[in-house]
């Protein structure tokens, strides 16, 4: 397979979007699009489906494109489903109808072979057999159920739901968790890792580098681009560049060819200096005329250069001033449990001036709740926090809200600080990439990343010594987010954070707060030591499990015997029925919960309550977890209570 585009263009009426493209694509190639927001990265993926987008381009070569066989290309361009009435494993088995079909077929032939055993029937199925084993039919059920649970679905719950009754958010998944499966020749990928937790990040990871085909992957989260691509194409100035190797080869090469291009364009800028002095100098004298006009001549038959652009690093920048010095212990947290209704987990940790701590974790088991709480959002359950002397406090919200979306940039920022003078407002917001006309602009006609500068420039004019940040990376281009990093890096206070940018986390981060299913875990160090602890840890959880099922198989020997003794099976029934009564309690309890919970969602006051009936429909999504897990034991214990009274 090979897709290639040769000096192709985009433009957009009299706008010029991409004015040389030479782009191509591999089979197994792991491509990663970079570039500023607004660059043009979504509009070059739209073109390589949609081929009259393009034309000839400003290059020397002849415009065309060229395409080896008929790729099947996979984009997600919208969420769409044929009947969404269907449930989520029939919307999955659709990727995989092929195999569902053979399996039929194999069924069919097994039924017949048995009435009649024919040599051509047999044949047959040897035949559909290795069909089977080729196109994944024996791993392919694992394949799905681990890319489901990976992107948060409970499978013995989720499978027999419907698509109407998954939220926006959970049908997306579904739609990308499908074009992943459905394996095209080249998967054309826009901002996968937005909204995904860390452990589906990294299960997307996994899955992308062992992808057999060619992935073309737009994004801003450098780690991930790391891990995956072997090339990168970078849109800057209208222009499409290639590097070979990945997003840190990229920075390298990139800064070695600029420094190249402008050693070569300042040497053959002083050699054309030279050349002119010599020529001034003596091309009115007769005896070295002739010599003068050798010179010129030279220079005429010089390919000039041009001076190379300068990197596009505009982004916003702050002198961070803290106004007052905390006390040495800025945050003592104790026992307290977070949530609406119920309490999601129980967090204990102590922070001292100047710790930078992220929170990471799955989706939906507590992170952004805790900021909530400790800002005062929403109540606490139990426990108890408490804030050190002098501590002065900001939080940045990930659901950017303003009370005026008619109001301008301007007006939004002098009201918040109305000792300021016009020039120093508009200095300040100029910094923040403000400036000009853009300072008239109404908050409702600002982009998601235009409304987090200017909270995050309204948090740092007001110099707090405690920073709660929650996504404050979400909208920003990479430029964006290393602009933050330095500024957060510089920062001399406190800050605690909520990210899945794990490459952000590591350059920021000196201690992690780990929230798991089970507990919320403080680690003393920074985000690289903590992935080394926890693979130390791993293994030797694998070695102590090997050692288990050592002892486990003795238990099962001395168990078999036990079997054969009425005494200890009638010992055994009560137990096993006993825990089985327990557990029927306990999921009916669990079950009045999210009933509970759901009636107040009902309630006028919450119903037009965003935030709120997100953060209740997660608490709903772990009581359904715990459900899970309780019925799952549920029905291990009956299925020992059958073996036994058999």
């Amino acid at each position: 397979m090979n897709y290639k585009i040769v000096n192709g263009s985009i433009s957009f009426g009299a706008e010029t979007i991409l004015e040389e493209i030479n782009f191509e694509i591999k089979e197994k190639d792991k491509i990663g699009i970079v570039g500023r927001n607004g660059s043009g990265k979504t509009t070059l993926l739209k073109s390589l489906i949609d081929n009259s987008m393009l034309e000839e381009g400003i290059g020397e070569e002849r415009f065309n494109i060229y395409k080896k066989g008929i790729p099947k290309i996979g984009y997600l361009k919208q969420i769409d489903f044929e009947d969404p009435s269907s449930t989520l494993l029939d919307e999955i088995l659709k990727v995989y109808e092929p195999i569902v079909l053979l399996e039929k077929k194999i069924e069919e032939l097994s039924k017949q072979m048995q009435i009649n055993p024919k040599e051509e029937i047999i044949n047959e199925y040897s035949k559909l057999m290795e069909k089977y084993e080729i196109q994944g039919g024996y791993t392919y059920k694992k394949e799905y159920e681990t890319a489901l649970k990976k992107f948060g679905f409970k499978i013995a719950e989720d499978k027999k739901k419907r698509i109407d009754e998954f939220s926006g958010g959970q049908r997306t998944k579904i739609a990308f968790l499908k074009l992943l499966l459905s394996k095209p020749d080249i998967l054309l990928l826009d901002e996968p890792t937005n909204h995904l937790d860390v452990m589906a990040i990294e299960w997307l990871e996994s899955y992308l580098k062992n992808y057999s085909k060619a992935v073309v992957i737009v994004s801003h989260d450098r780690m991930f681009l790391n891990r995956i691509v072997n090339k990168i194409y970078e849109i800057e100035y209208a222009c499409l560049t290639e590097y070979n190797g990945n997003y840190e080869d990229f920075e390298i090469q990139k800064r070695q060819n600029y420094e190249k291009s402008l050693k070569d364009y300042e040497y053959q800028q002083r050699e054309i200096k030279r050349l002119k002095e010599i020529a001034d100098r003596f091309r009115y004298k007769p005896t070295k005329a002739k010599m003068a006009l050798s010179k010129l001549k030279k220079i005429e038959q010089m390919t000039i250069l041009d001076k190379p652009n300068k990197y596009d690093l505009k982004t916003f920048h702050t002198n961070f001033d803290i106004k007052t010095e905390s006390g040495k212990k800025v945050l003592t947290v104790k026992n307290l449990g977070i949530g609406y209704d119920k309490i999601l987990a129980n967090v204990s940790f102590e922070m001292y001036k100047g710790q930078k701590l992220a929170i990471i974790g799955e989706n939906g088991i507590g992170k952004s709740t805790l900021l909530k709480t400790l800002n005062g959002n929403i109540e606490k359950i139990s426990g108890e926090f408490e804030y050190g002397y002098n501590v002065k406090k900001e939080y940045f919200d990930q659901q950017i809200e303003f009370k005026n979306m008619e109001s301008t940039v301007f007006e939004e920022f002098s009201n918040k600080f109305p000792k300021l003078t016009v020039t120093q407002i508009r200095t300040i917001l100029g910094t923040f990439l403000f400036s000009g006309e853009d300072v008239f602009k109404k908050i409702k006609v600002l982009s998601g990343g235009e409304k987090a500068r200017l909270v995050l420039c309204e948090i740092f004019k007001k110099g707090p010594n405690l920073i709660l940040l929650d996504e404050p990376t979400n909208h920003m281009d990479i430029i964006g987010k290393e602009s933050l990093e330095n500024i957060l890096k510089e920062y001399k206070g406190t800050l605690i954070f909520v990210s899945h940018d794990r490459y952000f986390v590591n350059k920021i981060a000196d201690v992690i707060l780990e929230f798991d299913k089970d507990k919320v875990k403080f680690f003393n160090g920074k985000y690289e030591e903590y992935l080394k602890t926890k693979e130390e840890n791993k293994e030797n959880y694998e070695k102590l499990e090997k050692n288990n099922k050592k002892t486990n198989k003795k238990e099962e020997n001395k168990e078999e015997k036990n079997l054969k003794n009425p005494y200890y099976i009638s010992k055994e029934v009560n137990k096993i029925k006993a825990k089985i009564n327990k557990l029927e309690k306990e999921i009916d309890e669990k079950e009045n919960e999210i009933q509970i919970i759901k009636n107040k969602m009902e309630e006028q006051n919450i119903i037009t309550d965003y935030i709120k009936l997100n953060e209740m429909q997660l608490e709903i999504d772990n009581i359904n977890k715990e459900i899970e897990e309780k019925m799952n034991e549920w029905e291990m214990l009956n299925e020992k209570l059958n073996i036994i009274t058999v």
